[in-house]
C-alpha cells in the first residue's frame, strides 16, 4: 500500500458480535472500517451465535461498500479455527488477531486463513490481516510482527490488556502508553504498513477523546479504534488537512513543477529551498484533502 494509493483508515468502529441491533445498522455511521468482534465483547455462551450474526452481516449488501474487519478468537481457544473458517468463507476483508505476542502468532493465523481460502476456492492472499499487540512481549516484538507477512495491513495497540501486563492503569494523558505507541508506530512505518491506536473507552467524554486523538495523530498514527459512533465525525475532521495546509501544499507543487520546467534541480518557495520530503508531504496533503475534505 504505497503513498500513491492511500486507503484511509482513520476510524475503525468496534461492533460487538453478539449485539444484533448494532450489527444490523452500523453501516449507517460510515466509518472507514467496521470491526465486528467475536472475542472479548462476546460471552462464552454466545460465541457460536455471534459468529453466525457476523457471517450474515459480512454477506449483507448494506456492508458491501465498507471495509469489514473481524476480530476472531485466539487459535488457542476452542473458537478460533471455526471463526477463521466462517469469516474467510463469508468474504471478510481483514482478520484482526487478538493478543499478538510474536511473529509466530501471525504466521500460525496466516496458515489457518490460507487453508480456509483454499478450501472455499478464494484467491490465496485476498484476506488481509491486522495484528493487535496487547502485552509487553508483543511490544518488544513489534518489529518482527510488522515484518512477518505481506498480508498485514497494520498493527494496532490494545491498551487495556497492555496496561495490566505492565502493572499500571490508563491515565488521562496516556504517558504510560507512550513507549508502546512509539514502538508500534516505528515498527509499522519501517515495514511500510499502518499503525492504529487503541479505543478511548470513556464513550461520552468528547473533549478527552479529541485530546487523545490529537496526540496519536501528532505521533503519526493512521487512525484509531472507536467504541462510539459519535467519535467518527470528530476524528475524520481532525485528520482532514486545514485550508492553510492545502494552500501551502499547492504552492509547493507549483514551485516544483516550475523548477522542472526550467530544468533547475533546486526548488524554492518564498526564498526558501524546498526539498523532496516537503514535496512528497504536499502531494499527500492534497490527496487527503481530496478524500476527506477540509478541516472545519
Amino acid at each position: 500500500m504505497g503513498e500513491n494509493s492511500i486507503k484511509l483508515r482513520r476510524s475503525m468502529l468496534f461492533v460487538p458480535g453478539a449485539n444484533a441491533a448494532m450489527i444490523s445498522n452500523s453501516f449507517i455511521y460510515k466509518p472507514d472500517s467496521i470491526m465486528f468482534d467475536l472475542e472479548d465483547s462476546v460471552a462464552l455462551k454466545e460465541k457460536d451465535g455471534a459468529r453466525m450474526l457476523v457471517v450474515q452481516a459480512l454477506k449483507h449488501p448494506f456492508y458491501r461498500e465498507i471495509e469489514k474487519i473481524v476480530r476472531v478468537n485466539s487459535l488457542t481457544s476452542e473458537y478460533g479455527k471455526e471463526d477463521v473458517k466462517a469469516v474467510v468463507s463469508a468474504g471478510v476483508n481483514v482478520v484482526r488477531l487478538p493478543k499478538t505476542d510474536s511473529a509466530q502468532d501471525v504466521l500460525d493465523m496466516e496458515q489457518e486463513i490460507e487453508s480456509a481460502e483454499k478450501y472455499f476456492g478464494i484467491e490465496v492472499g485476498r484476506t488481509k490481516m491486522l495484528a493487535a499487540v496487547e502485552s509487553a512481549l508483543g511490544i518488544l516484538n513489534a518489529k518482527e510482527i510488522a515484518f512477518s507477512t505481506k498480508r498485514l495491513i497494520g498493527i494496532a495497540l490494545g491498551a487495556e490488556d497492555y496496561v495490566r501486563d505492565i502493572k499500571t492503569e490508563r491515565s488521562p494523558d496516556g504517558i504510560e502508553l507512550l513507549f508502546a505507541r512509539s514502538s508500534i508506530l516505528h515498527a509499522a512505518r519501517a515495514a511500510g504498513i499502518m499503525a492504529f491506536d487503541t479505543v478511548f473507552s470513556d464513550a461520552n467524554n468528547e473533549e478527552g477523546f479529541l485530546r487523545e486523538a490529537t496526540l496519536i495523530k501528532q505521533l503519526g498514527f493512521d487512525g484509531k479504534s472507536l467504541v462510539n459512533p459519535r467519535q467518527i465525525e470528530l476524528i475524520h475532521n481532525l485528520y482532514a488537512p486545514t485550508q492553510k495546509e492545502v494552500d501551502f501544499a499547492k504552492q509547493v507543487i507549483e514551485a516544483a513543477e516550475e523548477a522542472l520546467k526550467k530544468g533547475s534541480g533546486v526548488v524554492s518557495l518564498n526564498g526558501k529551498m524546498v526539498d523532496n520530503p516537503i514535496i512528497e508531504r504536499a502531494k499527500l496533503v492534497l490527496q487527503k484533502a481530496e478524500l476527506s475534505g477540509i478541516r472545519e
